[in-house]
């Protein structure tokens, strides 16, 4: 199956007073160098229009569903409408948004799951701004989880995979704070979550037999106990159930000594006890260019590994790297997957 043979990507409007709809517009301006795969732009389409005269871009945008928007991409960009409540400024975000904002992912997974786009690909967003308007989840990685549930009837782990061109780590716990970590962290936990990565790692990144080094919580990973007791009590019998069901997994290691190039060369992915353990090293091993994956999901989900600058929104000086690698990104899992059903 070809790009063009797929449904596009279903990319969302992430908050419209950030840098998302800047980089939207930029990557498009560039579609054809960059051969970009095709997407619909599920958004406010008032939004781009102004953004791209302030940036002072000549772009053409076009109503579109998920059926139309490949043929029109080259042409114009495909907005499929979630139209904001209030006037957006950029680098002023208005809870009165939020509405627009998370009624374009809940429209991207519903079209995703219904196979008429062939991925979600989020833009940045900013929670405290959805707070203000009620919205409950930590993230987007827990909203898009939630979405999930509800329309399977079944209870999704959703796992953040970090990925870039040198590091794929996974933070086992995540949106919470670091003093919280002792209590959440257990040995299920990092089984299931564990579990899950190196699934989707064979099954949706094609990777034969996935290699998972499994940090320690603790500086040292504990030290024998000296540096804390989670390490022997915790980490090490979850490993210990991994290799047993037949999973290279190593640990737990010294996450002070986990990511130099030597060390990345023996796995293809760092399970990271907690959010910062994780990210930290991917980003700062790949800043520009890594990509924010939802694994253990019923569909494919990619975002920007940064968040919403509203600092420099409607500037022109955001760089899109991150969200072309998130797109290229979904479209070769999309592809991949195709083959694999076939």
């Amino acid at each position: 199956m070809t790009t063009t043979q797929l449904p596009p990507l279903a990319l969302t409007m992430g908050d419209p007073a950030g840098i998302g709809p800047d980089i939207t517009l930029a990557l498009w301006s560039a579609r054809r160098s960059l051969s970009l795969p095709p997407f619909l732009f599920i958004g406010d389409a008032a939004v781009l229009r102004d953004r791209a005269a302030l940036l002072g871009l000549d772009i053409a945008v076009a109503s579109a569903t998920p059926e139309t928007a490949t043929e029109l991409f080259f042409d114009a960009l495909p907005v499929l409408a979630s139209d904001c409540a209030a006037a957006v400024v950029p680098g002023a975000p208005d809870p009165r948004n939020a509405a627009a904002i998370t009624g374009a992912i809940e429209t991207a997974v519903a079209l995703t799951m219904a196979g008429r786009t062939s991925a979600v690909v989020t833009n940045p967003i900013a929670k405290a701004v959805l707070y203000d308007a009620g919205f409950s989840f930590p993230g987007h990685t827990e909203f898009l989880a939630d979405l999930a549930a509800k329309a399977t009837g079944q209870t999704m782990l959703p796992v953040m995979l970090l990925a870039g061109p040198k590091l794929r780590a996974v933070p086992v716990t995540i949106h919470i704070p670091l003093k919280d970590v002792p209590a959440a962290l257990t040995e299920d936990l990092i089984v299931e979550t564990a579990v899950i990565t190196e699934r989707d790692l064979r099954q949706r990144f094609g990777i034969a037999q996935p290699r998972l080094a499994i940090a320690g919580l603790n500086p040292h990973a504990g030290e024998g106990g000296a540096l804390g007791l989670e390490d022997d009590a915790i980490v090490r019998p979850a490993v210990e159930r991994l290799k047993a069901t037949g999973i290279a997994a190593v640990g737990p290691l010294p996450a002070d000594t986990m990511f130099h190039d030597a060390a990345r060369a023996t796995y293809d992915v760092a399970l990271c006890m907690y959010h910062d353990q994780a990210l930290i090293p991917a980003k700062a091993l790949g800043f520009d260019d890594s990509v924010n994956a939802t694994l253990g999901l019923p569909f494919i989900r990619t975002s920007p590994d940064h968040g919403t600058a509203f600092a420099i929104a409607g500037k022109g000086i955001a760089r899109p790297d991150s969200l072309l690698a998130a797109l290229r990104l979904a479209q070769d899992l999309a592809l991949h997957a195709a083959k694999e059903t076939r």
